[in-house]
Order: structure tokens, then sequence, then C-alpha cells
């Protein structure tokens, strides 16, 4: 799966993860050495991160129910937490420098695809 952003058909996300259930959401990225360029997961649902255990610093974009683009912290460092976030359903993980790369803003509506 992959992440493109609806209104121009930019490709933000190639290799997209699912984060669905109570593990994989516990685990999200614990565990790995960094997020390659071009790969992303999805936490649902999910309003907050935290970075405790990481080793390395991500974009965090945090999204409606309908994948709208609700708020972004770019370069989120390890050992931080998130603030919880209103009106977010669910969190995209992405390599750091993406949500810049990508001139990602909210209000910006995401889609997923095959």
């Amino acid at each position: 799966m992959r992440i493109e952003r609806l209104s121009d058909h930019q490709v933000i996300v190639r290799e997209l993860r699912m984060a669905d259930n109570f593990f994989t959401r516990a685990k999200g990225l614990l565990g790995t050495r960094e997020l390659p360029e071009g790969h992303g997961l999805l936490i649902r649902p999910c309003n907050s991160v935290h970075m405790l255990g990481m080793s390395y610093a991500i974009d965090v974009v945090f999204l409606s129910k309908a994948m709208e683009i609700v708020r972004i912290i770019p370069e989120l460092k390890p050992w931080r937490l998130s603030p919880v976030v209103k009106g977010a359903y669910q969190v995209l993980e992405l390599p750091e420098g993406t949500i810049s790369r990508h001139g990602l803003v909210p209000g910006n509506k995401l889609v997923v695809s095959r």
C-alpha cells in the first residue's frame, strides 16, 4: 500500500505498514534502526505518540478519520512525547524531513491506495 496527497496525487509513502491492533500499535517503530525514505507507518486509532526507546527522529502527521491532516510535528526527537491532538484519529509516522520535502500542511487530504 502507499499514501498519496489527494490534490496532486504526489506519492508521500511508497511502502506503508499498518498498526491497527493492540500489539502492532504498542510496538510501532520500536526496535527499528531507521525508517527508510519512502516508508511510513500508519497507526490507528491513535491521537498521540511517544518516542520512548527510539534512537532516531521522525516526522509525525496527525490525521482525521477522513485522512485530512490535522497537525504536523516535524523531526520529533527520541525520548519525547507528542501532545494529544484533538480531532486526530490516526497518525502517520514518516522519515525525518518528509514533511518539508513534500510540503505537507494541515488541511491536505491524503489517500491510501494499492
